[in-house]
């Protein structure tokens, strides 16, 4: 007989989140909100981690600092935690804050799926900009490593991705810190074109990370992680840091020819990110 599935269902105002423990690997759990796929954690093994995006992110975190070192990570949007399960692993002890909107999804959530004893991770809850254009806080600043992945179901508001929600973010981090964001597009790749460039208007270095063919204009929508920081990114100086096969990976020129003049995204002029349900992507 197959296994049955732990399933936890919870009801966000007007809409439904869902933790579903994998039949074929237990201790596996994808949560998804209103049907979109959120996060995937492993409660057996936090490093073993199912998206390629977070793959890559680990893999850049991984390099931040010496291994087991404690790393001060700032996770914008929480989701099921599971970066910040991977820091917990991977350097246990290090200080981790969360910036997150739905106090009861995250509740929820650590109910659920509870952290490992010792933890170090404190959460404020509100929206990410409203906490960004707060007045600077000791408990967010100097951030070794920030993930930014505000979605709102499957789609990043331009208020968390504009010139002026970077600048802030920028500002909280330490002077080699860096910084990932994570973002969902297709070719022509107009909008992580635009995010880089605007990533590089407060950054001195950025490098992106896709999976797709950069020029394949027949590609389905996927991850894009743009990485920045004013200090040299390990991901550009050392091209094996992700594995085999190797994701594109665009920097300094490259990055620059890719970007090709896309406009800098600002409160005034910025787009949110690509509706994965609009046809154009069909």
């Amino acid at each position: 007989m197959p296994k049955s599935r732990r399933v936890f269902s919870l009801l966000l105002e007007d809409r439904k989140a869902k933790l579903v423990q994998s039949r074929r690997r237990p201790g596996r759990y994808e949560l998804s909100v209103d049907g979109i796929p959120q996060s995937v954690v492993s409660m057996t093994d936090p490093t073993d981690l199912e998206y390629d995006y977070t793959q890559h992110i680990a893999r850049v975190m991984d390099a931040a600092a010496e291994p087991g070192a404690p790393l001060f990570t700032v996770h914008l949007g929480a989701g099921a935690l599971t970066l910040a399960r991977y820091v917990e692993a991977t350097r246990a002890g290090s200080p981790q804050l969360v910036v997150e909107f739905e106090p009861t999804l995250y509740e929820a959530v650590i109910a659920a799926l509870p952290l490992s004893p010792g933890t170090d991770l404190r959460v404020i809850f509100g929206d990410a900009r409203a906490v960004a254009d707060a007045k600077l806080a000791g408990e967010w600043m100097g951030a070794r490593f920030t993930v930014v992945d505000l979605w709102d179901a499957a789609v990043i508001r331009h208020r968390v991705a504009s010139q002026e929600f970077y600048r802030r973010v920028a500002a909280r981090s330490a002077a080699e810190g860096v910084v990932a964001v994570n973002l969902l597009d297709g070719h022509p790749f107009e909008y992580s074109r635009r995010q880089s460039a605007t990533l590089r208007t407060v950054f001195d270095h950025v490098a992106v990370v896709l999976d797709a063919e950069p020029n394949d204009d027949e590609g389905p929508l996927g991850n894009v992680v743009v990485f920045a920081s004013d200090e040299p990114l390990a991901v550009a100086t050392n091209p094996d840091l992700l594995g085999v096969p190797h994701p594109h990976t665009l920097h300094g020129d490259a990055l620059t020819s890719w970007i090709a003049g896309a406009r800098i995204m600002t409160d005034a002029d910025g787009t949110d990110s690509p509706d994965p349900d609009d046809p154009i992507w069909d």
